[in-house]
């Protein structure tokens, strides 16, 4: 098909037309949208590394809202409204992305999660990927329009199309019009279903409510295996939320990630048992031997190395195959330098062309690294200042560019992190500089970095939307600056909280006896926090072990005299799952910011097992040559596989629904790019996204409530222990599943049209 000029191409509202669109009440409803799905996105990265894209659930909850105030008297709102809304929205799940892989990193490397730190990463580093992308904009959204085709933004654009009112498609252009009147006629220009959000949001919210908060039903049923397969187990977290991401990223990555968690549940831990368990000594890393390990213990001791090693390759991989392209997106971003200089706007410049000011991005760029290199808490130097420069430019381009070619959820955001840490460690290792303060000093360059190339993505996809509808470029870069501002200011707060309330204090008495602090070590001091502040009201010394003499290293409180009091182990990576009252919490795997903590460790202080990364390494690169997706793979090997496998579950439902949607008359003539598209925007999609949205909100709330309610905790817990069949006995597993299948077949149900589906006008 030849390429579409962009003169000739005319949106949905036409540049001469303005209605509506930067209003107070949508911008607002995009922020607070973009913190909710953020909220969502950051318990979904610290559990199990990935998000999904937010725009399309944000669209159609914004055509929902708007419409119902209609309905009590109040103005509809237009679709350059929608359009303004879902850009705003957008901006919280890419903030959160950038967060959860980078920010829990410093929490490994021996040093607290510092709110002023965090917000500063979040805040500095959004920002600075949207204005870096703006100047972009001509060369990857207008020059190639019809090349590029930034099939989330386009899907978007679709779902907005299809939910426009009679006001704006009187207002709309001739051939739009005719383009909407013929997919009505093929049956696809259905209501996008704003209801199967809000019901996959109700019910997910309630099936985690029931599951976590009253012990209604178990939530990990497992199988742990004997001899032939010792130690090998397969479990299942039946949780909405992983189960909504396997329907949106869909049968083919669902099933390498979890034949990655076969690999290490089913193959890796049986091996390490059966050539292990005859060993009296401990064998390095691990202090304790093999026999009396559990599958568990086996796997934090070894498998996470090898899972960090093969997620390490696989990132890198991503980013070579991806290296045509993004040379290609380089050179096009260095051309439209040149088109800011010579495409200055003036007051005939059409309103779907117009930009902020290049002078307004350019001091916006300077004040933020300025900014960066002041604040002491990123531990910011010149020569880092650079690299964020060089690497966010970089970056953000090559972002845009693999956004509008294969699309946000493929976008090798990981690689290019561990890339920018990568070279950036070395290159501190060749000035020297290798002490605890540039761990810090590497990781705000990594972090900032990486939210900046996730969210110029993100912003490239919105402006993708907002060309096809006719929306105004200088609104929507307003909008997703506002977004990425809300909800970089709240997210911090939220991974704090999440930290927090999973921490435990284990007794120093316990893991590290007659443990004394040097003499001078330990400066501020704090009390405990959480559930534990209970029983014991003191406030010690802080002091941060970096070796693994006579204790494990980490973070401990000590008394006036130096004694070692209480090992603080984080929510977030930490090894201790339950308290001394006997209570149990559950940590957050965080599985990209584990190998973040490990590039600056391994390449600063040299301190990993090597032997065990350069396993995970060929494990990775022997899935490449199997023309098996790599990084998908490996991510399943570091995961649990009670992680991957309900994302399993959910891929193998989409798989379900897509096949029987081929079949029918109105998709069986689409070409496969075409039917995806339907796909992506179909009642199922939209299902799980609530299943996504309302399970992790349900996880974070009673997060945030367990200190308030552990007494509630504690007599359900004993209840459900005594009482329910569902969550402790010898039918548990079994039982605990039904509920899941319950949850299953509403999602099936509803995708194929059975439920819920919006009326079709034929």
């Amino acid at each position: 098909m030849a390429q579409e000029s962009p003169t000739r191409f005319e949106p949905f509202i036409p540049a001469r037309t303005h209605l509506a669109e930067f209003t107070l009440r949508a911008v607002l409803t995009g922020a607070v949208l973009g913190i909710i799905f953020g909220a969502s996105s950051l318990y979904l990265v610290l559990r199990v590394g990935l998000t999904v894209s937010a725009s399309i659930p944000v669209a159609v909850i914004s055509l929902a809202l708007f419409r119902g105030l209609s309905k009590l008297g109040l103005r509809d709102a237009t679709i350059l409204e929608h359009n303004i809304t879902q850009t705003a929205g957008s901006a919280g799940e890419s903030v959160a992305f950038g967060l959860g892989v980078t920010m829990p990193a410093i929490l490994i490397l021996g040093f607290d999660l510092e709110l002023t730190r965090v917000m500063l990463v979040a805040v500095m580093g959004g920002l600075l990927g949207i204005l870096m992308m703006i100047p972009l904009r001509r060369a990857l959204i207008v020059r190639e329009h019809g090349v590029l085709k930034f099939p989330e933004g386009t899907a978007c654009a679709a779902v907005l199309k299809a939910g426009a009112n009679a006001a704006d498609r009187a207002a709309a252009s001739p051939s739009a019009r005719a383009e909407f009147a013929a997919a009505e006629a093929a049956g696809l220009g259905a209501s996008p279903g704003a209801r199967i959000v809000f019901t996959g949001f109700g019910i997910g919210l309630a099936y985690k409510t029931l599951m976590q908060a009253c012990k209604s039903w178990k939530d990990i049923p497992e199988k742990v295996f004997g001899a032939p397969l010792k130690s090998g187990s397969v479990g299942m977290e039946i949780s909405p939320e992983l189960l909504g991401v396997g329907y949106v990223i869909g049968p083919r990555i669902a099933s390498v990630m979890f034949a990655g968690g076969v690999m290490s549940y089913l193959l890796l831990i049986p091996l390490i048992k059966f050539f292990g368990e005859g060993a009296a000594a401990p064998v390095a890393p691990s202090a304790v031997p093999i026999a009396e390990m559990s599958a568990h213990g086996i796997r934090s001791a070894y498998i996470l190395y090898i899972g960090a090693g093969a997620v390490a390759a696989g990132g890198l991989i991503s980013l070579v195959q991806a290296f045509p392209v993004i040379w290609h997106g380089l050179r096009g971003g260095l051309r439209d330098l040149g088109i800011g200089r010579d495409g200055a706007e003036s007051a005939e410049t059409p309103r779907t062309d117009r930009d902020l000011s290049m002078k307004v991005v350019g001091i916006g760029i300077v004040v933020l690294i300025a900014g960066i290199m002041l604040v002491p808490s990123l531990h910011m130097n010149l020569l880092g200042a650079l690299l964020i420069i060089a690497f966010g430019f970089l970056f953000v381009t090559v972002s845009s560019r693999l956004t509008g070619e294969i699309g946000s959820s493929s976008n090798p955001v990981s690689g290019m992190t561990m890339a920018t840490l990568l070279f950036t460690c070395l290159i501190f290792l060749l000035v020297g500089w290798t002490g605890g303060g540039y761990y810090v000093t590497a990781l705000s360059v990594g972090a900032i970095v990486c939210i900046a190339a996730s969210n110029g993505g993100t912003t490239s996809q919105d402006l993708k939307t907002g060309f096809l509808l006719g929306g105004t470029p200088k609104l929507q870069q307003y909008a997703i600056l506002l977004g990425a501002l809300g909800s970089a200011l709240v997210l911090g707060p939220v991974l704090l909280k999440l930290n927090e309330t999973a921490l435990v204090y284990v007794p120093a008495a316990k893991v590290a006896p007659g443990l004394v602090a040097p003499a001078g070590a330990g400066g501020d001091r704090e009390g405990l926090v959480g559930p534990q502040a209970r029983d014991d009201a003191g406030t010690y010394r802080v002091w941060h072990k970096t070796d693994t003499a006579g204790g494990p290293a980490g973070k401990y409180l000590v008394d006036d005299r130096g004694a070692a009091v209480w090992l603080v182990d984080p929510g977030i990576n930490g090894a201790y799952t339950e308290r001394p009252d006997g209570s149990t919490v559950r940590k957050f795997d965080a599985p990209k910011a584990t190998l973040v903590s490990y590039i600056i460790k391994g390449i600063l202080d040299r301190q990993l097992p090597w032997a065990l990364v350069l396993l995970g390494v060929m494990i990775a690169v022997t899935m490449q040559l199997s023309f098996v997706p790599a990084l998908a793979f490996a991510v399943g090997v570091y995961l649990p596989i009670s992680s991957s496998a309900p994302i399993f579950v959910g891929g193998l439902i989409r798989w379900l629904v897509d096949r029987r949607l081929r079949r029918q008359p109105a998709y069986s003539h689409l070409a496969e790019e075409a039917f995806n598209a339907e796909s992506d925007k179909s009642p199922g999609v939209l299902m799980a996204s609530g299943y996504i949205a309302g399970g992790a909100i349900a996880g974070i709330g009673i997060a945030f409530l367990a200190g308030v309610m552990l007494r509630f905790d504690t007599a359900i817990t004993n209840w459900a222990k005594s009482s329910n069949p569902f969550y402790h006995g010898p039918w548990s597993d079994a039982l605990a599943l039904l509920p899941f299948a319950i949850l299953c077949a509403l999602l099936y149900l509803t995708a194929r049209g059975s439920l819920l589906a919006p009326a079709r006008k034929r």
